[in-house]
């Protein structure tokens, strides 16, 4: 077995990710702004980019302020690859943590980190005024401001066009509606993992917004408000955020599976791998197509997780009719039927 997953991880590079999982771009970069350019200053803004990188990776804000992460936040440069300081009102210090230092060191220390391939989210964010309501497309100026925020929150985003047809769909009265029927119908286009649907209002120094956030049956909803667009734009992708890293992590629930694969190629077996990062996968057979794994996860975010990657689960009708008898000069066919241990997907 040994031999087999050698083999493969010889030919990773040769391969192509075949999931439809988006990355997040600049996931192990931090923006922080400084007053000054002072060691001091330097030090404490690093700390707070690495609590920002650690609210990314484990889509959890409590976790920055873990007592397990005292002795790294203390002497944040030792994972910090390079720094520089961005000109502007104020100065930012752009802080690059070393990726492969950066997960030791917090799975050392007890945390348990989301996978780099994460739901891809379409945003349908209108901002409501006095003069009238405007659905913010892609090409928009303001689309900058909640690209920022998605990126500082780990949080794979995508915006509308924008055509006249989404404009006329997107009102506040659709955003705010529970059944999002419509929303998914228009959405279908742009293949999405989770759909997010915002009504956002404000002036000045007060800013809020009602937000519902679909990911396949399941729903939630919430209200963020913030002292800017820019801060109600981070408030609001960091609730999404943690209602992802809910669905999508690794938890406390976690218990021991067998998980069946079959249709896998080289490829597949790339894309597989990356799934299957938080769950800790141990690949313990291959036969024909099927790779069989073990992991540690729960059975509602497995399957959350496999459909990131467009895999489907074969019912137990299915596995029932594979066993059925063969022929008498065969030897029958042995398919265990899937249970609340053993799940069986395909591509």
């Amino acid at each position: 077995m040994r031999l087999i997953a050698r083999w493969f991880a010889c030919c990773l590079l040769f391969a192509t990710l075949s999931a439809t999982a988006a990355q997040v771009e600049g996931l192990y970069e931090v923006h922080e702004p400084v007053a000054s350019q002072d060691p001091a200053e330097r030090a404490a803004a690093m700390s707070r980019a690495l609590q920002t990188l650690v609210v990314r990776l484990t889509g959890k804000r409590e976790s920055a302020q873990d007592s397990r992460l005292q002795p790294l936040l203390a002497d944040p440069q030792q994972l910090v690859q390079q720094y520089v300081y961005e000109s502007g009102t104020p100065v930012t210090l752009s802080v690059v943590f070393d990726p492969v230092l950066t997960q030791r060191a917090l799975r050392d220390a007890g945390l348990s980190l989301l996978n780099a391939e994460r739901a891809s989210v379409l945003a349908w964010w209108l901002n409501e005024g006095e003069t009238g309501s405007s659905l913010l497309a892609g090409d928009q100026d303001g689309a900058a401001v909640l690209r920022d925020a998605a990126r500082n929150r780990g949080v794979p985003l995508s915006l509308p066009l924008g055509d006249l047809d989404e404009q006329l769909l997107a009102n506040a009265q659709t955003l705010r509606g529970s059944d999002g029927q419509a929303l998914q119908g228009a959405s279908a286009r742009y293949a999405a993992d989770a759909l997010l649907a915002v009504v956002a209002k404000g002036a000045a120094d007060s800013w809020q917004a009602d937000w519902q956030l679909w990911m396949g049956d399941k729903r939630a909803a919430g209200s963020s408000s913030a002292a800017s667009q820019a801060a109600l734009a981070d408030a609001v992708l960091l609730e999404v955020g943690e209602q992802l890293a809910g669905r999508f992590a690794a938890s406390a629930a976690a218990q021991s599976l067998t998980l069946e694969v079959q249709g896998s190629d080289l490829g597949r077996y790339v894309a597989l791998q990356r799934l299957l990062e938080p769950f800790a996968p141990r690949l313990q057979a291959v036969v024909g197509s099927s790779l069989v794994y073990q992991v540690k996860a729960s059975p509602e975010q497995l399957r959350a997780q496999l459909q990131l990657g467009r895999l489907h689960e074969v019912p137990a009708q299915a596995v029932d009719a594979q066993a059925a008898p063969q022929p008498p000069q065969q030897p029958p066919l042995q398919v265990p039927a899937p249970s609340a241990d053993r799940l069986r997907f395909a591509w």
